[in-house]
């Protein structure tokens, strides 16, 4: 949108057209078009035409890009690793040996997330000896009896500071390992 404006501006100077006159018309202020015009009479057209980013090139080349997306491809397996997950360690080497190029960690994230449009990945932790179906089991029926708790409410139970009454030891109210037998209400 700017180059157009530029260009734009240096068509009504060509034309003879005020600064004031080419801000209005192409919706600057007039000391950008005072500037611009400045830098039209000393480089012409092209000084106005928008540069190519500024800034240390790249260290690794297209075709080095793409040599890494092929190794990395072939997993972390296939370049020695003991596990297939690639950590930005990992990848630095594999970029160092496969380029001869040395990357910082920085580095290493830019050109994943960058340039080769991986994302972070974060392996889920799960123990080698798990059994799915115990799990299922435990959930299924071990669960429920831990979330309700160690007693079953039994209503009028007795204060765990009163004696417990003859009726209470006498029932089949439940039995609290610590707190021992919990009435049943009746006395």
């Amino acid at each position: 949108m700017t180059e157009a404006r530029r260009v734009r501006a240096v068509e009504l100077f060509e034309e003879g057209a005020s600064n004031a006159e080419i801000a209005r018309a192409v919706g600057v202020c007039a000391e950008s078009v005072r500037r611009w015009r400045r830098v039209w009479e000393e480089g012409g057209v092209s000084a106005l035409r928008r540069r190519a980013a500024t800034g240390r090139p790249p260290k690794l080349d297209d075709a080095q890009v793409e040599m890494v997306r092929a190794a990395l491809a072939r997993g972390a397996q296939a370049h020695g690793f003991e596990a297939d997950l690639w950590t930005l360690e990992r990848v630095g080497a594999v970029v160092e040996q496969k380029t001869g190029v040395v990357l910082s960690r920085a580095s290493v994230w830019r050109l994943l997330t960058g340039r080769l449009g991986w994302s972070l990945q974060r392996p889920e932790r799960r123990a080698v000896e798990r059994v799915e179906s115990e799990i299922a089991r435990w959930v299924a029926h071990e669960w429920p009896r831990i979330k309700m708790g160690p007693w079953t409410h039994v209503p009028g139970s007795c204060s765990s500071t009163n004696q417990v009454s003859p009726c209470c030891l006498r029932s089949a109210a439940p039995t609290h390992p610590v707190a021992g037998p919990r009435c049943c209400g009746t006395a």
